[in-house]
């Protein structure tokens, strides 16, 4: 029958040409033909009167559609978080667009209270309450158990101002593609960190005569905790073992990251107002550029191998020395040792910036 139905068409003149079935109009195909549609990136290119449908039936496309198909997850598509980029052919390095210049007194008013509350008010209180007029009304019990109690204010504080812009419907700060029971990395992180911190002060303060270089170690402990944790995902990545979970806007099963990667997405993204934005660009910056990935390495070994030294060296002088300047020794090490990490990183970074710009127009600096 087939046959019969093909035999009976009338044939067409050599000459005739044939034309392509139509198909419908569509967000890829309203477009020009000779663009690549990218999700969220503005490309500017051919003119209006240029761009011709390759439907013969022009088909009207809102502004607001986006060039794939639309996400499952309706928390992951806020229009006010996404971001345009003008340069396809990355003839320069995809910018950040985030500067700590402008940050630098919301940034130094929250050190301060950082340095407040975990330096300052844990001793200031243990001398101030075993020295001072009440240490004939208070035992070593009721010191160390007001003290811890009000240790960690402005960190607890802090953590929930973090949920909650996190958790909000309309979140600008959310990690890309997680519903925002997720969270990010560095608050499950925290969560995960306190929990321990309160198990160890609770079980430090619950006997009649608290072992006060037990109570010393928190934050030689947090330390320790993040240092192994940088330098697993740096090892795990390097024998190119995928994502065991999702590592904020790195998905499960995506080749990892080092590890510093996502406390610079988290931090300058939330506590640092950067938003999804930064991320996005954040992203972006590390797919493209080959010096920006191995800055990123050389950072997470920095940091890495340095907090672990530093918990073990503080760990040692805690256990060692005499008890009372054990404590002080326990909570002014670690974050004087951050500081001058910090004070290190900062034009370590600047500079390394400064060499991937001047040098993007070599192959070698190009993903």
């Amino acid at each position: 029958m087939a046959a019969q139905q093909t035999s009976m068409e009338p044939l067409r003149p050599i000459s005739q040409p044939v034309a392509a079935p139509e198909r419908p109009a569509t967000a890829h195909t309203t477009g020009n033909d000779d663009t690549l549609a990218v999700p969220s990136v503005q490309v500017q290119g051919a003119s209006d009167d240029e761009r011709q449908p390759r439907s013969s039936t022009p088909t009207a496309v809102p502004s607001t559609m986006v060039s794939r198909a639309v996400s499952p997850n309706p928390h992951a598509i806020y229009p006010h978080t996404q971001v345009t980029y003008d340069d396809p052919d990355f003839r320069k390095p995809p910018p950040l667009e985030y500067s700590l210049r402008t940050r630098k007194n919301a940034i130094l008013w929250f050190w301060t209270l950082i340095f407040v509350d975990c330096i300052l008010m844990p001793i200031g209180m243990y001398f101030g309450m075993w020295y001072g007029l009440t240490r004939d009304q208070l035992s070593a019990n009721a010191v160390f158990s007001i003290s811890t109690a009000l240790l960690g204010t402005v960190s607890i504080v802090e953590y929930f101002v973090r949920f909650a812009r996190l958790w909000k419907k309309n979140s600008n700060c959310r990690v890309i593609g997680a519903q925002r029971h997720y969270l990010d990395w560095f608050h499950w992180n925290l969560s995960v960190g306190w929990f321990f911190v309160m198990i160890e002060l609770i079980a430090g303060t619950t006997p009649h005569d608290p072992p006060i270089r037990v109570l010393a170690m928190p934050a030689p402990t947090m330390l320790f905790a993040i240092g192994v944790e940088l330098i697993l995902v740096d090892i795990l990545r390097y024998f190119k073992v995928p994502a065991p979970c999702r590592i904020s806007s790195l998905p499960k099963g995506a080749p990892l990251r080092p590890g510093v990667y996502a406390y610079i997405e988290d931090i300058c993204a939330v506590d640092g107002s950067g938003g999804t934005q930064f991320r996005q660009r954040l992203n972006l910056r590390y797919q493209a550029s080959k010096a920006f990935r191995e800055m990123l390495h050389r950072q997470t070994l920095f940091w890495a191998i340095g907090a672990i030294i530093c918990s073990a060296v503080t760990t040692a002088i805690v256990f060692t020395i005499q008890r009372d300047a054990a404590y002080v020794v326990g909570w002014v090490l670690p974050f004087l040792w951050a500081g001058i990490w910090a004070a290190i990183t900062i034009p370590w970074v600047q500079r390394d910036l400064k060499k991937e710009y001047e040098e993007w127009t070599t192959a070698n600096f190009k993903a």
